[in-house]
């Protein structure tokens, strides 16, 4: 399972070249830069959407609900599979049938090629900063120069999130003595090295496309905050990799390979099949996303717990789903109202059925004694300290590749602290500078 299509074929935000540039004859119209409507218009519209079938799920009821209150709106919509999606968005939206509404899972060549709308103003007319934390949006900004992520112009809008924290056998917990999650790294260490003496594995890990990577950054960013750690996922100038927090990180699960508590097997065992041994009961913590909550819920029951990474700050890793609008639309003003929809009570229902996290906590309604209940609280409280960050695997378009081979060296004992982050700041500065 790589990295980028871990949540239900969801792409994380990342600069990427992959889809297909428009070719010549092609260029976008500029987008109008006159003030722009909130609502929908009176006369009858037809829109077209255009999507992932993972992503899509929860858009079909979204869009009836949508139409439900706008009769006059019509939303046409069609998915294709994720990866001729990826290849072919770009091309369809700089051709004369480019839909109006577009799930976008890179920025790069389709901001730059002009293919769609800038959406600050309609951000600034529906108030999207109060309705989003910060680190939501920030995700879908680019920089005038086009390579910088996390500021500059609003360029799509959030759906659903997903969710990286620590999952955990409460059965296991309570039989060595621990009653509550670990809130510091002392305490979590201290509850690792139980679960060693007690003949537990420790830490469930399947590190054969580089998942190491997400403990690392959640105990980097947990001590630097989630500010710092995003100017460096989001590529913004100055940033580095270097800092206090992810050398201490880095040295952390290092540590802990030598000590036992990751799996001996875990560079050879991917992410799901170590999601199978942590059900079946083999680990006491295990690092990954919401996306696996309904597989280890539905296994665990009642034992299973979920809870953020423990640290000085709040926080964890994440990305929405986001849809864009096309430069060619000849009805934004309307997909601009559907995007705003996109938070509205039906909505986010929608998407938690789904399996993401929604903007509108309200609409999470999980049911009582089980494993979304934690992810929920976990979710409220990173929003609340605005600790959402974006994936590292993602800080470039090969990121993924350095950070699989320098975890999977690290955890062999092959590389140290100074070797590894010198050769992901050197794989991020080749792109950012």
């Amino acid at each position: 399972m790589k990295l980028r299509t871990t949540l239900a074929g969801t792409v994380f935000v990342v600069l990427s070249a992959a889809s297909c540039a428009p070719g010549a004859g092609s260029e976008a119209p500029a987008a109008s830069t006159g003030p722009v409507k909130t609502g929908v218009p009176k006369d009858n519209v037809t829109l077209r959407l255009v999507s992932t079938p993972e992503s899509g799920a929860a858009v079909k009821t979204i869009i009836e609900a949508f139409e439900a209150i706008h009769p006059n709106v019509r939303i046409d919509y069609q998915d294709t599979n994720y990866d001729d999606y990826n290849k072919s968005l770009n091309l369809s939206l700089s051709s004369p049938q480019s839909p109006d509404i577009a799930l976008l899972n890179s920025v790069g060549t389709t901001v730059k090629d002009n293919l769609v709308r800038d959406l600050s103003p309609y951000a600034k007319a529906y108030g999207w900063d109060k309705t989003y934390a910060s680190t939501q949006l920030n995700q879908w900004r680019v920089a005038a120069d086009g390579s910088t992520l996390g500021e500059g112009k609003l360029y799509a809008a959030p759906a659903g999130f997903s969710l990286v924290g620590v999952y955990y056998n409460k059965a296991k917990a309570a039989r060595l003595g621990i009653s509550e999650p670990p809130a510091t790294m002392q305490q979590f260490e201290a509850a690792l090295a139980k679960a060693e003496k007690a003949g537990e594995t420790p830490l469930q890990l399947g590190n054969a496309e580089g998942h190491a990577s997400f403990p690392i950054q959640l105990a980097g960013q947990s001590a630097d905050g989630a500010e710092a750690a995003a100017k460096w996922t989001f590529g913004q100038k100055g940033a580095t990799f270097d800092t206090a927090g992810n050398r201490a990180a880095v040295t952390k699960v290092g540590e802990w390979a030598k000590k036992g508590y990751l799996p001996k097997s875990a560079n050879g065992t991917d992410l799901q099949t170590a999601t199978d041994k942590f059900t079946k009961g083999e680990g006491l913590f295990f690092v990954d996303g919401n996306w696996d909550a309904a597989k280890i819920g539905s296994k665990l029951g009642k034992d299973a717990g979920f809870f953020t990474f423990p640290g000085e700050h709040a926080t964890a890793i994440g990305t929405s789903v986001a849809y864009a609008v096309s430069t060619r639309s000849e009805h934004p003003d309307a997909a601009a109202a559907f995007l705003d929809f996109l938070h509205s009570p039906e909505a986010s229902a929608a998407q938690f059925k789904a399996g993401f996290m929604p903007a509108d906590i309200k609409a999470a309604k999980p049911e009582k004694g089980t494993v979304m209940t934690d992810i929920v609280a976990a979710w409220a409280k990173v929003n609340a300290e605005n600790g959402l960050v974006g994936f590292n695997n993602n800080a470039t378009a090969t990121m993924n590749d350095k950070l699989t081979a320098g975890t999977q060296e690290l955890l062999a004992g092959k590389t140290d602290t100074p070797g590894f982050v010198k050769a992901v700041q050197d794989e991020w500065a080749a792109t950012h500078g």
